[in-house]
């Protein structure tokens, strides 16, 4: 586990854009078995995260279409929830950082930590508001 201290700001640009973040299995349960379109945000310390996967999230929000519910999941810190959160993405192997797009429960976007590095937050956001208007209302 990382240094509480350490993460909370990764946490804080998240949360400030209306991510909620999803800290024990249950919650996970519950908001991946929603209805609608729900984004899952693997967050992490990882150098990718900061240089495209939050800036790349933060910019895909401005998108007119976006999912029902954006939620996050923080690797490395609450593990139960991650691990959870994982089952949903099989066949996909553990990533951080890691972005989902699920709907009415099924897997439908996944973007792994290989499809974020190397690309500019812009290019993140783009995909992401592709999907987004493929598949949310």
């Amino acid at each position: 586990m990382y240094d509480s201290q350490l993460v909370q700001p990764m946490r804080d640009e998240l949360t400030t854009l209306g991510v909620t973040e999803l800290l024990t299995a249950d919650a996970v349960d519950t908001a991946l078995r929603a209805s609608g379109t729900t984004l899952v945000f693997v967050n992490s310390v990882c150098g990718c995260a900061a240089g495209s996967a939050r800036p790349g999230l933060r910019i895909s929000l401005m998108s007119e279409k976006k999912p029902t519910r954006i939620v996050s999941v923080f690797a490395g810190m609450e593990t139960e929830a991650t691990a959870r959160a994982r089952e949903y993405f099989k066949p996909y192997r553990p990533s951080s950082p890691q972005i989902a797009l699920m709907k009415d429960g099924q897997l439908i976007k996944m973007i792994q930590r290989q499809d974020i590095e190397g690309n500019t937050p812009d290019m993140l956001a783009t995909e992401l508001k592709s999907s987004y208007d493929a598949h949310c209302d």
